[in-house]
């Protein structure tokens, strides 16, 4: 799942913005945009937060997307990943 890039695309497009629009506002190429979108490459927490910025969104919305990302990155195919998550869980409260 890519949960961050489908949301990414999702408000970029709503705006009528270009690749290259999003990508010259943070300072990258855009390669990497596309990539984001897509869920071909991982976004780094910065350009999460520079992201959000430019597409006028909640910074902290993208940033639970992007940690669901991470999150099922790791354990997508561990047959006890629910039952580790619900372990976190627990702790993080």
């Amino acid at each position: 799942m890519n949960y961050l890039g489908t949301k990414l695309r999702e408000l970029r497009e709503s705006q009528g913005l270009l690749l290259r629009q999003v990508a010259a506002q943070i300072e990258v190429d855009i390669a990497l945009i596309s990539k984001l979108e897509r869920g071909e490459r991982r976004a780094q927490r910065e350009h999460v937060t520079k992201i959000a910025s430019v597409l006028n969104t909640k910074e902290d919305e993208l940033i639970t997307l992007w940690l669901a990302d991470k999150l099922n990155n790791v354990i997508q195919d561990e047959p006890l990943a629910k039952t580790a998550l619900d372990l976190v869980i627990i702790n993080i409260k």
